[in-house]
């Protein structure tokens, strides 16, 4: 079983320049998580599987804490989700920055991880 927890949308303070740091930019979150426990489908009992809502809170309190690196931040995510969310087995994380600071017109740029990256 899975539970996807998809465009979790922050506001937060990751780059490698200074000004990003200081102004900000627009991020989306999404997560993917694999959840080894089919009792849920049989009990109806949310302790035997993964909240989304935990999952959301876990995204927006990283996302809060300023990073140079997404990739430090998407691992930190997964890192949360397996000490907290006791019946998840494999997580995967996108944190995608929209309108990055960088030469040319782009839209968004984008870091992929998996339980097994970390």
């Amino acid at each position: 079983m899975r539970v996807l927890v998809n465009n979790i949308k922050t506001y937060s303070y990751h780059g490698c320049l200074d000004e990003e740091g200081v102004i900000g930019s627009d991020y989306r979150v999404d997560v993917k998580v694999d959840v080894e426990n089919r009792l849920a489908q049989q009990t109806d009992d949310l302790s035997q599987t993964v909240d989304y809502s935990e999952v959301t809170k876990i995204v927006v309190e990283e996302m809060g804490i300023r990073s140079r690196l997404i990739e430090t931040v998407a691992a930190r995510i997964i890192r949360r989700i397996h000490k907290e969310c006791k019946h998840s087995t494999s997580v995967d994380v996108s944190v995608t920055k929209i309108n990055p600071p960088i030469e040319g017109d782009v839209e968004t740029v984008c870091v992929v991880l998996n339980s097994s990256d970390i």
